[in-house]
């Protein structure tokens, strides 16, 4: 019995370290992102899988990147842009991201409400009015410390996902087969699907929120500093990043993985191919893989909603407050940066407001994806240029395989992009 502290002690110790890089992760599962992946099973069944397993590593690069530019400096990702680049470069890509939070808000509220009325019944406005207004509340009234946690116990939700899958019946050779040997298409749809789950998979509201949290612990934790001016600590704090970020993306790229595996061994068999929200999916797997199911794929939505909401209003306070020189801090009250909580609650009602408005969840979608591609080409180059900078990062410029996967990253989001804007285009 005595082993069994030694054993678990690493493991138990490792997780007490997750912070940034796990509810960054998790939070890139939010409703829009499970209709994306819901719509490539159903559509593809397993012949998409292979998607996730070629972003995970570039997502850990880019977020990784990210992580380290908030640690070094002791300043999120905006502040850092804004005392380098020219505000004519960074105004427009801040208030571009803003307006793609606040569409995307709007398109996961729906999305949460929808799961709600299919679970309770009941008006799905009302529920959008309370999933919107408590988010809000929490993040403005509850401290750091102690809002920190609640996201990542939300984290918990997404395991709903793993037990669809296991509540359903998988061919797990074929599940190989596909995800290691994929047959790919040059159809428009096919390659439509694909360029989703890149742009759904690495977003730009991602790379402002983890920087951020890592200035946010280095206020809050007092052993921690940044390390431009304390590099002593940089061995330790590099692999806690490493770490987070490692497992925060994995965790993440495996329950998208496991989303795109619950749609495709049910809807796709049974012929179900058109679904355009993850509230259709969950309805669509009750007759099929039974309430059991249906139910985990709901609650599902609705837990990673209450994550995924918090982190776009709060990345774009982060980001505006920033770009403006004001406070920019979950650890303040309201009163002492009023307009970082301001932007929360402007886009966090705002999100209400379009979901009340009639607004096509699916043509939300759509915008909020385009948006972010134009967004996430120039913010990546710029994250990539930071990054390098020795005015900047001191000795801890990005170098090696890092350097190699962000920019491999930023390639792939470039290709997604100019394809987004040549569908809508014609």
């Amino acid at each position: 019995m005595k082993l069994l502290p030694k054993v678990f002690s690493y493991p138990l110790g490792a997780l007490k370290k997750l912070g940034p890089g796990l509810v960054t992760g998790a939070a890139d599962d939010d409703p829009s992102g499970i209709a994306t992946y819901s719509q490539a099973g159903a559509q593809y069944g397993f012949g998409l899988l292979w998607t996730i397993v070629l972003t995970y590593p570039l997502m850990v690069g880019i977020q990784m990147i990210c992580a380290r530019i908030g640690l070094v400096t002791g300043r999120g990702l905006a502040s850092n842009m804004q005392r380098t680049y020219p505000l004519l470069l960074t105004l427009p890509l801040i208030v571009l991201l803003l307006a793609a939070n606040i569409i995307n808000i709007a398109a996961d509220l729906a999305a949460m409400s929808d799961a709600v009325k299919l679970v309770v019944g009941g008006p799905r406005h009302l529920y959008s009015i309370i999933i919107g207004v408590t988010c809000l509340l929490l993040q403005v009234f509850i401290p750091y410390h102690r809002y920190l946690p609640i996201l990542k116990w939300l984290t918990l939700s997404l395991f709903a996902y793993v037990g669809t899958v296991f509540a359903s019946h998988v061919d797990w050779s074929h599940v190989i087969s596909e995800t290691l040997l994929p047959h790919i298409s040059l159809d428009a749809n096919y390659v439509l699907l694909v360029v989703g789950v890149f742009g759904t998979t690495i977003s730009p509201y991602l790379f402002f929120w983890q920087a951020a949290e890592e200035v946010e612990d280095i206020s809050d934790i007092p052993s921690r500093n940044a390390l431009v001016e304390h590099p002593e600590q940089a061995p330790q704090e590099l692999r806690r990043v490493n770490l987070d970020t490692i497992f925060g993306m994995g965790f993440s790229n495996i329950i998208s993985f496991f989303i795109i595996l619950t749609t495709a061994a049910t809807l796709f068999p049974a012929g179900i191919h058109n679904i355009q929200t993850s509230a259709e999916a969950a309805a669509a797997l009750r007759p099929i893989a039974g309430d059991f199911a249906f139910m985990l794929f709901a609650l599902g939505i609705i837990g990673t909603g209450l994550l995924a909401i918090p982190v776009l209003a709060g990345s774009a306070a982060y980001a505006v407050s920033e770009l403006m020189h004001k406070p920019a801090s979950l650890r303040l009250k309201a009163s002492s940066a009023k307009h970082f909580y301001g932007v929360i609650v402007i886009a966090t009602l705002i999100g209400v407001g379009l979901d009340f408005s009639g607004i096509d969840p699916i043509k939300a979608l759509i915008w909020s994806a385009v948006i972010n591609g134009i967004v996430a080409v120039p913010l990546m180059i710029a994250v990539m240029h930071m990054s390098s900078m020795t005015k900047i990062m001191g000795d801890f410029t990005i170098k090696g395989k890092t350097k190699l996967l962000g920019w491999l990253a930023t390639a792939l989001m470039t290709v997604t992009a100019i394809i987004l804007g040549l569908v809508n285009l014609f």
